[in-house]
């Protein structure tokens, strides 16, 4: 599939692993926390903890999605406490924030986190400003990608049209949904195994290993 960016009205990313690299072992501070928050929670040791962590990930799409189905976990504590993360080792990103600004139409965010980690995440970047809004895990009720239903919600919430529409995202398993509903697919792959579950279909349109090369690349 061909991409022009004048086909392109709304640009759709991921945040965690997306906005910046894998790389970074950012998002491995947030799952050192969920496990910290699952041992004080449920009086285990770290690595049944873990265990149940991962095992929760399989089957929910989110740790946080498993443990409210069949522990009745409170998700905004859970939120909250996993989120709380030191993020002052990240810079700002002088060259993907001018990419960013370069792309016509709106730049959204749609996470499995929450809004509040979105903006210091992106406020750290110095991309914040860049994007006019984000749906976030709360928006969606809870239920994470790739679930169908909160991309319908994210759809109806910001008024968007899914064939003038792109997403990019780590998780090949998340575009499934988007690519259903007519959108422009981009997976930006990297080493972990759970990045590449569902790679193989139609529903991918476009993978790339870098996404500031990218940009760069669509833009000139």
């Amino acid at each position: 599939m061909v991409l022009a960016l004048g086909d392109v009205d709304n640009w759709i990313f991921d945040l965690d692993n997306t906005l910046y690299p894998e790389s970074s072992n950012l998002f491995a501070k947030v799952s050192k926390r969920m496990t910290c928050f699952i041992q004080k929670e449920f009086q285990l040791e770290e690595e049944t903890a873990r265990d149940l962590q991962r095992r929760m990930f399989r089957k929910y799409g989110t740790t946080m999605r498993g443990l409210m189905t069949e522990h009745n976990m409170d998700p905004d504590e859970f939120l909250h406490f996993v989120h709380d993360i030191d993020v002052s080792d990240m810079s700002k990103d002088i060259e993907l924030a001018k990419l960013l600004s370069k792309l016509p139409g709106r730049r959204l965010i749609y996470t499995n986190g929450s809004v509040a980690h979105a903006k210091r995440i992106t406020g750290q970047l110095g991309i914040e400003h860049l994007f006019d809004d984000v749906f976030d895990i709360v928006a969606s009720k809870y239920i994470p990608k790739p679930a169908p239903e909160p991309y319908d919600e994210m759809i109806k919430t910001f008024n968007i049209d899914p064939k003038r529409s792109l997403m990019v995202e780590d998780m090949a398993k998340n575009l499934r949904p988007a690519a259903n509903l007519g959108m422009i697919t981009v997976w930006l792959r990297h080493n972990k195994d759970w990045s590449s579950e569902d790679s193989d279909g139609e529903h991918i349109h476009h993978e790339i290993d870098d996404l500031k090369l990218w940009l760069k690349r669509i833009i000139d």
